[in-house]
């Protein structure tokens, strides 16, 4: 087990502050500020850090702008991005001018420019992007072993090797696909099973449901981790907020499984983390 501990003391505690700020910002004097723009299937989230790096503000909104990590929706993104930026500049009495964005990891060369117009678009000067998994390695600070980052439309697979990524992959399974097996099992409509999932009172009755999908995540996972010595997996992800998600993906595989207290915060927060001055 590499730094568990040490590692999700500081994760968790970046993450208690960032949720804490949602709520109640720090209206501060800072010479700049950085954001970081998570554009996911479900969420698109802002995290807005000061200039020594601390949470100040941020903001969330469900969204169906992506599907399986492509933006779908340009326009639709930009509108979302625009107000929550102005969400956040009022309630920070300042203008966001930086910010940096992430995407899966492998579609770079697929997405790059949409994600990049998305965030010029919305009146941000974009400062860096890249793979969410490595964003999410900024807060974990994890040396050896697997970030899987499972969010609402694929599941982002990094191995590190002495601080180094060695692998990337990412695939289209992710929590919509748990969302769709809870709409059939239950008779409800897409949106009232995403609601239905994210209250952690029914995540027990809701984990034999999804358990076929978490399997499918497993095995995933084994196909891409089969040829490197992965000793330990680190989940992040808004899906991994599943209660007993890590326990059966450690039985699947055969690899410790560990996530932080809330994995959704953990990548925006990355990004922001990555976020500079020095424009694209």
């Amino acid at each position: 087990m590499q730094n568990v501990n040490s590692a999700f003391e500081y994760c968790d505690q970046l993450v208690k502050d960032f949720e804490r700020v949602i709520e109640h910002p720090i209206v501060s004097k800072s010479s700049v500020y950085y954001t970081g723009i998570d554009l996911g299937t479900a969420y698109i989230v802002l995290a807005v850090l000061d200039e020594n790096y601390q949470p100040v503000a941020g903001a969330y909104r469900f969204a169906n702008v992506v599907k399986d990590g492509m933006v779908v929706d340009y326009i639709g993104a930009i509108r979302i991005v625009k107000e929550l930026k102005q969400e956040l500049e009022e309630r920070l009495d300042t203008e966001l001018l930086y910010a940096a964005a992430a995407l899966p990891p492998g579609t770079m060369a697929l997405d790059s420019g949409v994600i990049k117009h998305v965030v010029q678009g919305a009146g941000f000067e974009i400062t860096n992007l890249l793979d969410e998994p490595t964003a999410a390695n900024a807060v974990l600070k994890i040396k050896d072993g697997a970030i899987v980052d499972i969010g609402g439309g694929t599941t982002g697979i990094t191995i590190l090797k002495d601080g180094e990524v060695i692998y990337v992959a990412d695939e289209p399974t992710g929590g919509t696909h748990f969302s769709l097996v809870i709409a059939g099992a239950y008779k409800m409509s897409f949106d009232e099973a995403e609601n239905y999932k994210q209250n952690p009172k029914n995540h027990r009755e809701l984990t034999p449901v999804v358990g076929p999908v978490i399997e499918k995540v497993s095995s995933i996972l084994n196909r891409h981790l089969r040829d490197y010595q992965v000793e330990t997996i680190y989940l992040v992800g808004g899906t991994c907020c599943l209660e007993g998600i890590e326990t059966i993906i450690a039985r699947q595989t055969g690899i410790p499984t560990y996530k932080p207290q809330n994995p959704m915060f953990v990548t925006p927060l990355g990004i922001a983390l990555n976020c500079t001055q020095e424009i694209l």
